[in-house]
C-alpha cells in the first residue's frame, strides 16, 4: 500500500475508534445498592446510583447493568471529619511528633507522614476533612485537589489564633493574613487544653474580633473551648461553631441553641486514643500525669455534656479531634457516640453527612445521595442501624466519581 494512502487508512481508522473510547470514557458508572441511606435521613431499598464524571444524575431503581454490584451492602455518603490534625504521627522513636522532636525530622518526612494519613482517612471512608491546622496542610490540601495523591476532600486553618496572637486589631490582621496564605477557615483557641484544666485565655473582645473578622471575609470560624466561657464568648461572637465543649452548662448549650451553632464534641476517640498511647504521648508538652488525669476524668464529664446537648436539639456535627494513632480510625467516634452517648445511629451518620456538610458550606456539593451532588460514596459490610460495629467495616470508597477502595467481598465490578 503506497505510504499516502497508509496514512489515509490510519486516519480514518482513528476518526472511527476515538469516538468509540470518548463514548466508553462517559458511559455513566452504576453503582447497584440493597440499602442505602441518603444522608438526610431517608432509607431506599434495591436502588442504583447513576454516576456521571464526578457527580450523581440519579438514584433508580430500574437501572440495568451495574458498574459496581454491591449486593448485601449498605450504601451512603461518604463521611466529613470536621476536626482532625493530618500532620500528627509518631516518629521512629516512638514518640508523637512535637517542635522539639522536629529537629529530628526533615519537613519532607514531616509531609510524607500527613500524605501517609491522608490516605488512611479515605479509606476509611472520609471524603473530606477539615484540618485545624498546620501551615503543611496548604500544600497537602492543593496536591490532593490536583488528583497527585489520593486523600479526602481537604480544608484547613493553617494556623491558630490563641492567647499569643495580640489584641483584638492584632488579632483581625492576623486572620487576614492566614486568609491571604489560603486558609479555608479559621480556628480559634479560647481556652487552655483539657490537659491544663479548660479555663478561659481569650476575652469577648478577642474572640468578637477573630469570628467578626473571618465572617467579613466570608470565612467560617471554629472556636476550641473547654469550659462554659469560651464556649459562651464563641456563641455571642457569632462564631461558627464550638468544638470540644466537655463542660458546658445548660445555659451555654441553650444559648448554642437559641443561636444555631453547630458542635462538635470529641469525648470519644480522642481522649481513649490518647490514653490507649499514653507511653507514647507522655512526656510531649502538657502531656503528663496530670494531664492524663485530666483526661480520664473528662470523658465521663464529656459524656453527660453530649448526653444534655442531644436533648436540646443542637446541631452537632462529626469531628473527632484525632491525630497520631487516631488517624485511619476515625469511624470509631460513631461507636463511642451511640454507645457510650446514646445518640441514634441515623442521627449520628446524618452529623457526618449533610449537617457536617452544611457547617462547611458545601452543603451543595457533598453530604448526601441525591442529583446534582458530588459522587462521594461508601458502602459498608453490614447496616450500622442495626449493628453499629458496622461503621468499622467500610469495603468500597469513591470520592468524586473515582474509585479507591472495592474490597466488597460479595460485589461484583463489571468492566
Amino acid at each position: 500500500m503506497p505510504a499516502k494512502s497508509r496514512v489515509l487508512w490510519i486516519a480514518l481508522a482513528a476518526s472511527l475508534i476515538l469516538p468509540e473510547i470518548v463514548r466508553a470514557q462517559e458511559r455513566p458508572i452504576v453503582i447497584r445498592a440493597t440499602t442505602l441511606i441518603d444522608g438526610k435521613g431517608g432509607v431506599m431499598r434495591n436502588v442504583s446510583v447513576v454516576v456521571e464524571g464526578t457527580r450523581i444524575t440519579r438514584i433508580d431503581a430500574n437501572a440495568q447493568a451495574p458498574t459496581y454490584d454491591l449486593k448485601g451492602l449498605t450504601v451512603m455518603p461518604g463521611w466529613i471529619d470536621t476536626h482532625v490534625h493530618m500532620d500528627a504521627h509518631f516518629d521512629p522513636n516512638g514518640k508523637s511528633h512535637s517542635l522539639a522532636s522536629a529537629k529530628d525530622e526533615t519537613p519532607q518526612q514531616t509531609m510524607l507522614y500527613a500524605v501517609e494519613n491522608a490516605y488512611n482517612v479515605l479509606m476509611a471512608g472520609f471524603t473530606t476533612a477539615q484540618s485545624v491546622g498546620a501551615p503543611l496542610d496548604r500544600d497537602l490540601r492543593n496536591a490532593i485537589a490536583r488528583g497527585t495523591i489520593p486523600g479526602p476532600r481537604l480544608l484547613t486553618s493553617l494556623r491558630p489564633v490563641d492567647e499569643t496572637t495580640g489584641t483584638p486589631e492584632q488579632i483581625r490582621a492576623f486572620v487576614r493574613k492566614v486568609v491571604t496564605e489560603g486558609a479555608d477557615l479559621i480556628k480559634v483557641f479560647a481556652t487552655k487544653s483539657i490537659r491544663e484544666g479548660g479555663g478561659p485565655t481569650l476575652t469577648q473582645a478577642q474572640v468578637d474580633a477573630a469570628c467578626g473578622e473571618a465572617r467579613s471575609l466570608g470565612k467560617r470560624a471554629i472556636v476550641h473551648a473547654q469550659g462554659p466561657e469560651g464556649a459562651r464568648a464563641a456563641v455571642l461572637a457569632g462564631c461558627t461553631s464550638v468544638e470540644h465543649g466537655y463542660r458546658l452548662t445548660d445555659e451555654v448549650l441553650d444559648l448554642m441553641a437559641q443561636h444555631g451553632t453547630y458542635y462538635d464534641p470529641h469525648f470519644g476517640l480522642l481522649l481513649h486514643n490518647y490514653i490507649e498511647n499514653k507511653e507514647k504521648f507522655l512526656g510531649v508538652g502538657n502531656f503528663n500525669e496530670q494531664g492524663f488525669e485530666y483526661m480520664e476524668k473528662g470523658i465521663p464529664i464529656g459524656i453527660d455534656t453530649f448526653k444534655r446537648a442531644l436533648t436540646r436539639k443542637i446541631k452537632m456535627v462529626f469531628g473527632t479531634d484525632v491525630g497520631a494513632g487516631g488517624l485511619g480510625r476515625n469511624f470509631e467516634e460513631f461507636i463511642y457516640r451511640v454507645r457510650d452517648g446514646g445518640q441514634p445511629p441515623m442521627e449520628a451518620i446524618i452529623s457526618a453527612t449533610s449537617r457536617a456538610a452544611e457547617s462547611i458550606r458545601m452543603q451543595d456539593k457533598i453530604g448526601m445521595l441525591a442529583p446534582g451532588m458530588e459522587a462521594d460514596i461508601i458502602a459498608l459490610d453490614g447496616n450500622p442501624l442495626d449493628n453499629i460495629t458496622a461503621f468499622r467495616r467500610v469495603v468500597f470508597v469513591m470520592k468524586a466519581g473515582k474509585v479507591y477502595k472495592n474490597i466488597a467481598s460479595g460485589s461484583t465490578t463489571r468492566d
